[in-house]
């Protein structure tokens, strides 16, 4: 049997006084998986993403999709760990997209090879000088300001010209991105679409409860399965297809802009949820978790062939 270590947080581990609520998407997630691998011969053990440079030689392949503190100033230590894992094992997705994809400054580099991208202003620290800056070059009234490394709303904060400046402890603590607030999500929601070895997988449709902006299921956020048309799958896999590789498992995150059109507010190659509740089918008969299993165990053997 082909051993493959899902890599988990300490805030996602039973009987720890900081569990994340929103724990029940592991059980969820790895409730799924675990049989749909088990079909093709996999068997997937949960490992501390901590323990994973000492453990890696037990396993076949590494998946750090469950990593969900890494950026709560863990990003050095879960990185260092990652790249010398990745030299007795390999990840999926490898260490040097997750480096890339870590700092959400990606969105620049994506922008810059053409994928259609909200509008974002970089900035080293948030300060009042140039979060006024940002008013007038993004031209709105409202910003959206989150941390370069962070994940699920983490630190991240809806400010409006003219309310008082945002307290530090709330605000980003080092490097943030600055970008304007689209409506649309209240109207219309988030999107998130799923590919597994590049191909489509299931969508969804996220929006935030009453009085909030944020989609999440920790503050609220309700999502359903979304049908894309045939012009919102390509919209989205073009993004993807401005990459150097292909991602094992990438999520897909768009708004609708101003003009009508979608755009990515981030790309999900790390420890994205992959919504396997709204892909066909129960347990490992879910359409989503086979497709993953399905593109793990054809990138299993495209390593072990050139191996040979």
């Amino acid at each position: 049997m082909t051993k493959i270590a899902l890599l988990i947080s300490d805030n996602l581990l039973p009987n720890t006084k900081d569990t994340r609520e929103d724990v029940f998407e592991l059980t969820e997630e790895v409730g799924k998986l675990t049989p749909a691998l088990a079909a093709l011969g996999m068997e997937l053990v949960q490992v501390r993403w901590r323990e994973i440079e000492a453990r890696a030689a037990e396993f076949d392949a590494i998946l750090p999709l469950l990593v969900w503190d890494y950026f709560e100033g863990n990003e050095e230590a879960f990185l260092t760990a990652i790249a010398k894992a990745e030299a007795v094992t390999p990840v999926f997705n490898p260490f040097e997209m997750l480096q890339w994809n870590a700092d959400k400054s990606y969105l620049d580099d994506l922008h810059g090879r053409g994928a259609d991208v909200i509008r974002t202003l970089p900035v080293d620290r948030v300060t009042p000088k140039n979060v006024a800056r940002a008013f007038e070059e993004l031209d709105t009234d409202t910003l959206v300001i989150k941390p370069k490394i962070g994940g699920g709303a983490w630190r991240q904060v809806l400010h409006k010209k003219g309310e008082p400046f945002p307290a530090a402890e709330s605000l980003p603590p080092e490097g943030a991105l600055i970008q304007p607030f689209l409506p649309s999500v209240l109207e219309e929601g988030e999107y998130s679409f799923l590919y597994f070895g590049g191909r489509f997988s299931h969508a969804v449709r996220k929006t935030p409860k009453a009085g909030d902006y944020r989609i999440q299921s920790l503050y609220g956020g309700a999502e359903e399965t979304y049908v894309p048309t045939q012009a919102e799958r390509d919209h989205a896999r073009a993004i993807l297809d401005v990459l150097d590789d292909i991602p094992l498992y990438a999520r897909v995150d768009l708004l609708r802009g101003l003009d009508g059109s979608l755009k990515l507010i981030e790309l999900e190659c790390i420890e994205p949820y992959l919504y396997l509740p709204h892909a066909k089918g129960e347990g490992g008969e879910n359409e989503g978790a086979q497709k993953f299993a399905k593109a793990l165990k054809a990138k299993l053997e495209k390593v072990r062939a050139s191996a040979v």
